[in-house]
């Protein structure tokens, strides 16, 4: 049995020291913080993913290696180190070296210094004498600056989209009218069916109505309603077959039957009621004052 003495021993700490894990779920949106931060400074193409698992991977560093008897608060320890981890994502994704950069930096210096001097933007000769290089290393820097540039296919155009200038992935002209003509004649074929067929391919695949309550607005088990669904599914893919590719519809097993007739005068009907559509003439809509 514990005795008080053990109890009120002069060695329990007072106010536990949050451990590692509690550091790093506590300060989370820190990174993201920091990384909105960064996004905003930088080229679209800057993947935010990869910036975010850095942050993370330095806020458990930071969390490992915080001693709190320093005195220095742990979200401002942590910040540095978070900082740091990013400027190095950076580095890594930048095609162009840090020597490019610090010579572009400085040119640009320079450049705004000649402008406001001369009231015009200096020529490169003028660049290069002031900043004490030769003019062909004012090109090489441009040219490299030029190379190390990546354009994000997904950033909007203000960020460096290079989308628009690729082929459309859509679909073409020629694919889109078949597309709208199998959906003309899908319309048609539907309108078509029997009446109890249509009502359950309306119900199910429009309305999104369950079987359950199909089957009690028609009168019949759930069974019922599945048979009828596949039934109508068949008797819709064989219509648009004999109209968009005859040579897909499977002969009736029993070509002189019942049912074979009722097959072909549904076809009939789909193709009848798709060429009525077509006939109609045009009337464009015309606009009206009130």
């Amino acid at each position: 049995m514990l005795s008080n003495a053990t109890l009120t021993s002069p060695t329990a700490s007072p106010a536990a020291t949050p451990s590692t894990d509690e550091l790093v779920t506590a300060h989370i949106p820190l990174v993201g913080h920091l990384v909105r931060e960064v996004l905003a400074r930088v080229p679209g193409h800057v993947d935010r993913d990869d910036l975010t698992s850095a942050g993370l991977t330095a806020l458990v560093q930071a969390a490992q290696g915080f001693d709190a008897e320093r005195g220095v608060p742990f979200a401002r320890y942590a910040s540095t180190r978070i900082r740091g981890a990013l400027l190095d994502e950076l580095r890594g994704v930048d095609w162009a070296s840090r020597s490019v950069r610090r010579t572009a930096r400085d040119l640009d210096e320079t450049r705004t210094r000649l402008t406001h001097s001369l009231g015009r933007v200096p020529t490169d000769a003028e660049l290069a004498a002031a900043q004490g290089i030769p003019v062909e290393q004012v090109l090489a820097n441009r040219e490299d600056l030029a190379r190390a540039q990546v354009l994000s296919l997904e950033a909007d155009d203000a960020r460096g989209s290079y989308a628009a200038e690729l082929p459309s992935g859509g679909p073409t002209p020629e694919q889109a009218a078949e597309h709208s003509e199998l959906l003309t004649y899908l319309s048609e074929a539907v309108a078509e069916l029997p009446e109890r067929l249509r009502r359950v391919v309306e119900g199910y695949f429009l309305a999104e109505q369950p079987m359950a309550e199909l089957a009690a607005e028609l009168g019949v088990t759930e069974s019922r309603i599945s048979q009828l669904r596949a039934e109508a599914m068949v008797l819709l893919r064989d219509a648009l077959n004999s109209q968009l590719d005859p040579t897909l519809v499977k002969a009736h097993e029993r070509p002189d039957g019942v049912a074979a007739r009722r097959r072909e005068a549904y076809f009939a009907a789909v193709a009848e009621r798709h060429a009525a559509a077509s006939a109609r003439p045009f009337v464009p809509r015309v606009a009206t004052s009130a």
